[in-house]
């Protein structure tokens, strides 16, 4: 294909042109995002400050205190459903591998009562609340420990894992260690303090 000097030479100043255009073009534009910007053509705002939301809380005990706490994720699907929360299965690999109890591992441990209602049962609580916390101990990943009321034995509320474990040495309780892990942070402990920021206005009953 043969090319023209007079054909080359239109080319060239086409080109010229256009490039002018795209220099002219890209320094309009700071003052075409201005003019958008002052004329409310576009949905973009500056932020005003931290969001805020509503989740549900659930009340728990720890050491004979009423802790307050939310449920995001669990690694069972039905647990997950039957708690409202997002079906996390990765949350498993949390736990030893080869052993059916929580170790020196990222999990703690969270009793659920099968046959009697009661609020769960927390392992450790962060104290004080937020970054400050001094409890190595505590993690927001548990390790589900069902807790069962044996036959002819008294349900009792129980507010510890202290009161957990005395009920099962003296036989009144059966404990089925699972490998069921749920992401529960603990976010209020009442006098003892809150995550910053949170507040509850119903207490859950």
């Amino acid at each position: 294909m043969k090319i023209s000097p007079h054909d080359l030479a239109s080319h060239c100043t086409r080109h010229r042109a256009a490039r002018g255009l795209s220099r002219r073009a890209l320094a309009a534009l700071p003052m075409l995002v201005a003019v958008l910007w002052s004329s409310g053509c576009t949905t973009l705002q500056p932020p005003t400050g931290p969001g805020q939301t509503s989740v549900p809380v659930l009340s728990g005990w720890f050491d004979g205190e009423e802790v307050f706490y939310i449920t995001t994720d669990v690694s069972h699907a039905d647990v997950a459903e039957a708690k409202g929360a997002n079906f996390a299965p990765r949350l498993a690999w949390a736990l030893p591998e080869g052993r059916t109890a929580p170790g020196r591992s990222s999990v703690d441990k969270v009793y659920a009562v099968t046959n009697f209602k009661q609020p769960s049962v927390f392992a450790s609580a962060p104290y004080p609340m937020g970054s400050t916390s001094r409890d190595t101990a505590y993690s927001p990943l548990w390790q589900m420990v069902k807790v069962t009321w044996t036959a002819g034995a008294t349900p009792q509320v129980l507010k510890s894992e202290d009161d957990v474990l005395a009920a099962v040495e003296r036989g009144a309780a059966a404990l089925e260690v699972t490998r069921v892990v749920l992401n529960c942070p603990i976010v209020h402990r009442g006098a003892k303090g809150a995550l910053p920021g949170v507040s509850i206005t119903h207490p859950p009953r």
